[in-house]
């Protein structure tokens, strides 16, 4: 298992390779206002990943550190299943939005339920 600090090297150098290789065409993707804020994910295959987005690209790959996924059931509450630093492909995903922290905070995931999302059909 890498250590708290090890971790924080990788995500440093991630996120500066990013940042090199960040250009005009990322800048206008609306993303770099998200930049250090809790985001949500919907990818391609119907997942939903939360976490701070801490960098990304010309190809909207991203960065996200402290990240989860929240897995959504009709007959078990939402499970919240721990990914730590991740990177998803921009190939690969459906949506990307700003969380509202205090809204989240306020939700009882274990009395939710929903049907899981369905992958996007291209």
């Amino acid at each position: 298992m890498p250590t708290k600090c090890s971790m924080k090297l990788l995500l440093n150098y991630l996120c500066n390779l990013f940042r090199s290789f960040n250009c005009s065409m990322a800048t206008t993707t609306g993303l770099e206002s998200l930049v250090d804020q809790i985001i949500s994910v919907i990818t391609n295959d119907g997942r939903n990943i939360v976490g701070v987005l801490k960098g990304f690209d010309q190809a909207t790959n991203i960065i996200l550190d402290e990240s989860h996924e929240r897995v959504f059931s009709t007959k078990e509450g939402v499970q919240q299943h721990v990914l730590g630093l991740y990177i998803i492909r921009g190939d690969n995903i459906g949506v990307i939005g700003e969380l509202d922290e205090e809204l989240d905070a306020s939700l009882d995931f274990s009395k939710l339920r929903a049907h899981p999302l369905k992958p996007v059909v291209h």
